[in-house]
């Protein structure tokens, strides 16, 4: 029988990472987004990184080729996953699954890191406790809620995809926490990768179902942005909804 496979792509770049390195470089305290998260698009060069993932799908072997996507609901991740579709002239079912969506950044949403912490010192100073993973802003998640979201999207793939391959596009960290399920990572470790080795936009990250390891996956590429370099496109590597600035 043929292995479950998941090819992970993180959304190309958004109009929001834009206006969160905006926001950053000129010391700002809001992120001036374009709409609300749900409904941030992609930027010229976001589609364009879109396009070359598509590009990379239409190279693929037979075996190795997609054949479900499930997607975030998030306008980015859909537009994303459409436009490489389309390019790579891939006919599949789309399922939006609202457990791919970004992280939820409750009362500090659209605010930079100087704009916490002169609103809600408070919360700066409580994240600073608690930590980056285990933190959960008033109204918001945390990255280990995000990560209770990942098991079991990666359950039900498991048995409703069985033997399949699966594209799933979503967030820097929802896929960030995809590999930390898959490699059975500790706090410390998932955090040092994202500081070190973040995901990029239309980033490519691919699972593996193994029995034989401890949490039934294995991670088999991770931040691959060779599709877009190979075809000249621009690589970005910019914040999303779960950094410390609060970005899209």
């Amino acid at each position: 029988m043929t292995t479950t496979q998941i090819i992970l792509v993180r959304h190309g770049q958004s109009e929001g990472n834009v206006a969160a390195e905006r926001a950053i470089e000129t010391h700002a305290d809001h992120i001036e987004v374009p709409a609300r998260d749900a409904d941030v698009v992609l930027s010229e060069l976001g589609l364009q990184q879109a396009e070359a993932v598509g590009r990379w799908l239409s190279g693929l072997s037979e075996q190795e080729r997609p054949e479900l996507l499930w997607s975030s609901p998030f306008r980015r991740a859909r537009q994303t996953a459409e436009t490489a579709l389309e390019v790579a002239d891939f006919q599949m079912d789309m399922r939006i699954d609202e457990r791919l969506r970004d992280r939820d950044m409750g009362i500090t949403d659209m605010l930079t890191g100087d704009g916490i912490r002169k609103k809600y010192p408070e919360e700066a100073e409580r994240r600073e406790w608690i930590g980056k993973f285990y933190y959960r802003p008033p109204g918001g998640e945390s990255w280990a809620d995000v990560a209770f979201r990942v098991r079991a999207v990666l359950s039900d793939i498991a048995t409703q995809a069985e033997g399949k391959c699966v594209l799933v596009t979503a967030h820097d960290v929802v896929n960030l926490l995809f590999c930390y399920v898959a490699e059975g990572m500790d706090e410390a470790g998932v955090l040092e990768r994202s500081r070190t080795n973040g995901l990029k936009n239309a980033a490519i990250c691919r699972l593996r179902r193994d029995q034989d390891s401890a949490t039934g996956w294995v991670v088999t590429d991770y931040n691959i942005d060779s599709h877009l370099t190979e075809q000249g496109v621009t690589v970005t590597d910019q914040p999303g909804a779960s950094d410390e600035v609060g970005g899209k």
